[in-house]
């Protein structure tokens, strides 16, 4: 593939709800652009884009996959993303390395889907240009303008009607362009130029069409008003300016799965998106393959076949084998391995990846997704991957004892590949903890442990880290008396076991000891008894914290005494002492921010209140519509919240949990805590 210059490149994300035919979409434009010999079926498992056995089995994309369209002297970059919520992380992806995103509808569709609200307000945030594609419209029971309209009442004025269906009852009978005022019609994938038709719904899509390319300019709006025709330059003008900076929301209509008007998508996607020279979102940073080098990491794959693949957007210079890059996150140079571009999951070398184009660089040794690679002796950094956090856990459990180092070596590799993807062994209830954006997620997660790297797991709901105090003063002797011939073994003392509301989980005295009692020496040794015994509390087994513990008496003998014997006594004492002094089981707290439309509110309130939880406010979000709700919650009862906040939602809400303190489990937790730390010391 020859190099291009950044202003005849277009990077695209393809986004969307799930099952609304982005992929498919895909696929026709890279039949139509040439790029394929065959047109892919997402149903028969032969796309180009879908082409990971995951996504062969669900039917479905999990992941982004890339691959370029050479189209009119212009190359097109699609990214095309997953729809699905817990692969939103693909979303990510594509959004930090496109300068557009192409919203994919499916006509017919009566409100604003969700999955294309969320690519709407990723695509906003980043600062990126958002066009949509309706596509279907030739499908049963299809309604484009019903479509269109949900589109105008979710976004407003912006929403630029550009190619739409004239239709002749059900069916599409042509498709009009206003960009350049021409109609097509499609037979078996061939366009036959016709008449405009002459139709009051084509004479009001126009007026909008015109109306939104004026308002891109102060002299085109004057010339609207008066009632002239724009030329075909001032429209193409209008519309590139207008939408790149956002006044204007293209609206095309299609059929992905027929491929009519997707030679006309790619028209004015070579004609009016924004290229890559002009990007957004990086500061003063020019997109020149001459500046400073300047790339972005945005997706990391492990190839079997070859090796580590980081993708990377080049904002300036360029990328060659012999480049010297330095990676901005662990400051150590990086050596350039194979570059390549790659069209799903075939690959094709470059000799250099330009400044404004995609491509991949294999066996970087310490480059990960949202590194940026810079030129020496300069401090760009660029804006990293805006990954959604992890919000669903699960404990792991192995097939086989012992394979538990496969387990973590193969999440280590999978969180390479997806930052949305958390792993982490808990010390205290000695479980290796998965975390995902879902059960999907963590159920093509588990998968691909078993497919890649030959270990099998269950998942299981994690145990809670609780812990155990006393809530009263009590004082106890511990006394360790033994003889057995030769030396014995001989320690005493007295103990007073007090709650404590500090910052540490543990305090030791021992200057209430008088007359040398207990001789100094001993204290270390009385104290490390202690420490050991609250490592593993007497009425769960979990660790205890709160305790003062004060050494204020005992006695000694100068030839039996030792270090030993003064340990084993304070156990003793702390043994004594603890079934009298009102033990209890603290639950851990966290503090819950969820935010949520707002007729979900009071929803969402119930479930936080049936869960144990309190609400310390609410109030309106910083998005439009949204409503964020604090409260904490026990977080015993939170492993489910993800999915049904999902539920209840439509996908629309999202939260933080942060552990906040701990404190008293109500009495009936503590009792189903007992007995199943008494079933666990059973089995074992």
């Amino acid at each position: 593939m020859k190099q291009y210059n950044a202003k005849d490149i277009r990077n695209i994300a393809l986004a969307g709800h799930g099952g609304r035919g982005k992929t498919t979409l895909a696929e026709a434009m890279l039949y139509i652009g040439k790029a394929t010999e065959r047109l892919g079926r997402v149903a028969d498992g032969n796309t180009t884009l879908d082409f990971d056995a995951e996504e062969k089995r669900r039917v479905a994309s999990v992941s982004t996959a890339m691959a370029p369209i050479e189209w009119k002297n212009t190359k097109i970059n699609l990214l095309d993303t997953p729809g699905m919520f817990d692969f939103a992380g693909g979303v990510a992806e594509g959004i930090r390395a496109a300068e557009a995103a192409l919203i994919v509808l499916a006509a017919g569709t009566e409100s604003f889907d969700v999955g294309a609200e969320k690519a709407y307000k990723a695509a906003t945030k980043r600062g990126i240009a958002k066009m949509f594609a309706i596509t279907r419209v030739d499908a049963e029971n299809a309604d484009f303008y019903k479509t269109l309209k949900a589109l105008k009442d979710a976004i407003g004025p912006s929403i630029c009607p550009v190619i739409v269906p004239h239709m002749s009852g059900d069916k599409v009978d042509c498709f009009v362009n206003f960009a350049t005022g021409k109609a097509f019609a499609y037979k078996n994938g061939k366009a036959e130029e016709v008449a405009v038709p002459d139709d009051d719904t084509i004479a009001e899509m126009k007026d909008a069409f015109n109306e939104a390319v004026a308002s891109a300019d102060d002299e085109l709006m004057e010339k609207f008003f008066e009632g002239e025709e724009f030329t075909h330059e001032e429209i193409v003008n209008g519309l590139k300016a207008g939408i790149t900076s956002g006044a204007i929301d293209p609206v095309f209509a299609c059929s992905g799965y027929t491929t009519d008007a997707v030679d006309m998508l790619l028209d004015a996607i070579a004609n009016y998106a924004p290229d890559a020279a002009t990007y957004a979102g990086e500061g003063d940073l020019k997109c020149d393959e001459n500046g400073p080098l300047a790339a972005i990491c945005f997706k990391t794959v492990a190839d079997p076949f070859v090796g580590k693949m980081s993708f990377f957007k080049v904002v300036s210079g360029k990328l060659t084998p012999d480049v010297q890059a330095i990676n901005a996150t662990t400051e150590e140079q990086e050596r350039m391995g194979k570059l390549i571009f790659v069209k799903g999951n075939k690959q094709e070398d470059t000799a250099c990846i330009p400044a404004g184009d995609i491509g991949v660089v294999t066996k970087l040794a310490d480059t990960k997704t949202g590194d940026t690679l810079r030129a020496p002796k300069t401090d760009i950094v660029l804006a990293p991957v805006d990954s959604p956090k992890p919000c669903l856990s699960m404990a792991v459990s192995v097939h086989k004892k012992g394979e538990e180092e496969k387990v973590a070596a193969g999440l280590t590799r999978l969180m390479e590949e997806d930052p949305t993807i958390d792993f982490f062994t808990n010390k205290e209830t000695r479980e290796q903890v998965i975390s995902g954006l879902g059960e999907q997620h963590l159920d093509v997660i588990k998968t691909k442990l078993k497919t890649k790297f030959g270990v099998e797991i269950d998942l299981t709901v994690p145990k809670v880290a609780y812990r155990e105090t006393i809530r009263k003063t009590v004082d106890k002797q511990g006394r360790h008396k033994k003889q057995s011939g030769g030396h014995g073994q001989f320690g005493d003392v007295w103990i007073r076991f007090e709650p404590y509301a500090g910052e540490e989980d543990f305090v030791f005295t021992s200057d209430e000891v008088v007359g040398g009692a207990v001789p100094k020496n001993f204290f270390p040794a009385v104290e490390k008894g202690l420490r050991d015994c609250i490592a593993k509390g007497l009425i769960a087994g979990y660790p205890m914290v709160g305790i003062k513990a004060a050494l204020h008496d005992g006695s000694y003998h100068p030839v039996d005494s030792s270090e030993m014997a003064f340990k084993t006594a304070a156990s003793l004492a702390f043994k004594a002492a603890i079934p009298e002094a009102a033990p209890t089981i603290l639950e851990p707290i966290g503090t819950l921010k969820a935010y949520m439309p707002d007729d979900n509110l009071g929803d969402i309130m119930s479930d936080i209140t049936k869960r144990r939880g309190r609400v310390l406010g609410m109030g309106a979000a910083d998005e439009p519509k949204m409503q964020e709700l604090v409260a904490e919650v026990p977080m015993a009862e939170m492993g489910n919240f993800s999915t049904i906040l999902r539920s209840v939602t439509a996908g629309r809400g999202y939260f933080t949990l942060e552990f906040a303190r701990y404190e008293d489990a109500p009495m009936d937790v503590q009792k189903k805590v007992i007995e199943e730390a008494k079933l666990a010391a059973e089995e074992e």
